[in-house]
């Protein structure tokens, strides 16, 4: 009897204490399967942002190939694949002068275009093209204008995210007759914008607003004899096709182009994405923006000359010098017109001439 109570005894223990590993176990493996589901949570309801960028340059062009599309699948890899941007070149989501507007009312997520598509619209940043400031090149332009705009916080663009702002640097006239001295610009219908137009008038031509996504037409039907602009227009829009003659104009011209996005947009992104992309643009301004156009003037002059038998004149010192002194009072317009506006013109010419003297120094 004895035997046989110590056995049950026996029994009883192990079986309890299996019951107690069994509880212990299963216990362990839902707090495992709970902390599990919780860590995988968030990464169920995150959601890709997709954001639509338009613009008007072709398919085929630098700012499309070499920046638009490596900068995207730059940020896609930067957010691990949780922001994606998607481009609308030549136009097919907004006409060039509407893509800035279109990007503070949500059409477009993103764009890319010419501030001086809008006349009046950036009154502030007009100063960063006003001719008798001289570049030496993109890449010195580049750096004034986007440094310059940091500093001066200009509220006409504090409606949108700025990604970065690049320029063309220095331009050029092109044209179907050869002009060597002002007399030769003379009603000659050139096209152009923003403040090159009223440059243009101010040296006796004709200035015709278009984008240059209509210039080719507009030359090739004679409705232009010209154009002013970087001499990559010659090769990307081939222009050298339907003009005949290179005008170097190195006082003459700079147009700044902006990358933006909707600023609700870019607020509803948290810090960690926010911080991600905009080390993306810190990259991409250095490496490929402030200097695309510099790329492209140097091939486009070799193929306009050399392939398309385009011929290059320089201007006379006295000429030149000539031109200069006919444009130079729209500098004193400009900071007289802001008065009007309450905006401190004055001072931001000066930063833009003393950033000039810093990059080109920098950049020679």
């Amino acid at each position: 009897m004895k035997r046989l109570w110590l056995g049950n005894v026996r029994w009883k223990f192990a079986r309890a204490t299996g019951m107690v590993l069994l509880l212990v176990t299963v216990t362990a493996l839902l707090a495992l399967t709970g902390c599990s589901s919780k860590s995988s949570e968030p990464a169920k309801s995150q959601k890709v942002v997709e954001l639509k960028l338009a613009h008007f340059f072709p398919s085929t062009h630098p700012a499309e190939k070499e920046l638009i599309q490596p900068w995207a699948k730059a940020i896609e890899a930067a957010t691990n694949g949780q922001v994606k941007v998607t481009s609308y070149p030549q136009e097919t989501l907004l006409k060039a002068d509407a893509i800035y507007d279109g990007v503070v009312n949500g059409i477009a997520d993103m764009g890319l275009s010419c501030f001086s598509y809008t006349r009046g619209r950036f009154p502030a940043l007009e100063a960063f093209e006003l001719p008798g400031v001289t570049y030496n090149n993109s890449k010195a332009a580049s750096k004034v204008a986007w440094e310059g705009i940091k500093q001066l916080k200009p509220k006409e663009v504090q409606d949108t995210k700025l990604m970065m702002v690049l320029t063309t640097g220095s331009g050029d006239l092109f044209t179907k007759v050869p002009v060597q001295k002002m007399e030769d610009l003379k009603g000659l219908e050139i096209r152009a914008t923003g403040l090159s137009a009223k440059t243009l008038k101010a040296l006796g031509a004709n200035p015709v607003a278009m984008p240059q996504s209509d210039a080719y037409e507009a030359l090739s039907k004679g409705v232009v004899k010209g154009n002013l602009g970087p001499i990559e227009v010659l090769q990307g829009w081939k222009q050298a096709e339907v003009t005949q003659y290179i005008t170097k104009t190195p006082f003459l011209y700079n147009t700044l182009f902006f990358v933006t996005m909707n600023l609700d947009k870019w607020n509803s992104l948290s810090p960690e994405t926010q911080k991600a992309i905009e080390k993306v643009n810190e990259e991409y301004f250095e490496k490929v923006a402030m200097g695309l156009w510099d790329k492209q003037n140097e091939a486009a002059l070799k193929y306009a000359v050399d392939e398309k038998g385009m011929k290059l004149l320089t201007l006379q010192k006295e000429e030149a010098d000539r031109w200069i002194t006919t444009i130079k009072p729209i500098q004193d317009e400009y900071v007289a017109s802001m008065k009007d506006k309450g905006i401190e013109g004055r001072q931001i010419l000066d930063k833009v001439k003393e950033l000039a003297d810093k990059y080109n120094a920098e950049y020679k």
